[in-house]
């Protein structure tokens, strides 16, 4: 881990520095600033568009009631790739492109999925234990069998102001 904040926080300014440089010293400074703004307000436009639509493709999932978790992914690395496009620099661009488009973002997501596999665990989801991203851990739908479980109906009482409890009415069927 401080190996990465050491890679995060020195080793990746440095390198942004060199390659801005370096493009400043072949096209000239106005046009490398002119390049650095545009890919800032081409990336803030892609945040917003393809934030747009992981939105949608969540609120989606929830209106299926199935889990979100590919949605969420997509949601997590559409954020990361955004704020990589907003930070000046060329190798972050490139690596906030390679986090906001569609088919590098999949690449990206199994990627993740490859790297998070049973470090995280969904339990107590309506359709049974879930494993990452929303897969069921055995492939099945089974749900575990716990002698607790019951399936049952309720109703609310209204208080009537009186100190003795009553009990549901019985006249439906």
């Amino acid at each position: 881990m401080p190996l990465l904040l050491i890679l995060l926080f020195i080793v990746v300014p440095v390198a942004e520095l060199y390659v801005i440089i370096k493009v400043g010293e072949l096209i000239g400074v106005w046009p490398t600033l002119a390049l650095l703004l545009a890919d800032a307000l081409l990336g803030s436009w892609l945040l917003k568009h393809e934030g747009r639509g992981a939105w949608r493709r969540f609120n989606q999932a929830l209106a299926e009631r199935r889990f979100p978790g590919r949605e969420v992914a997509d949601g997590a690395l559409i954020i990361v790739g955004g704020t990589l496009l907003l930070t000046p620099g060329f190798l972050t661009d490139i690596a906030g492109v390679f986090l906001l488009l569609p088919p590098t973002r999949a690449i990206s997501r199994r990627l993740l999925k490859r790297f998070t596999i049973g470090r995280f665990m969904v339990v107590g989801m309506p359709g049974g234990v879930q494993g990452p991203f929303g897969t069921p851990p055995t492939g099945g739908d089974r749900r575990p069998s716990r002698d607790y479980d019951f399936d049952a109906t309720a109703e609310e009482v209204p208080d009537d102001g009186g100190s003795e409890p009553r009990l549901p009415r019985t006249d439906r069927p």
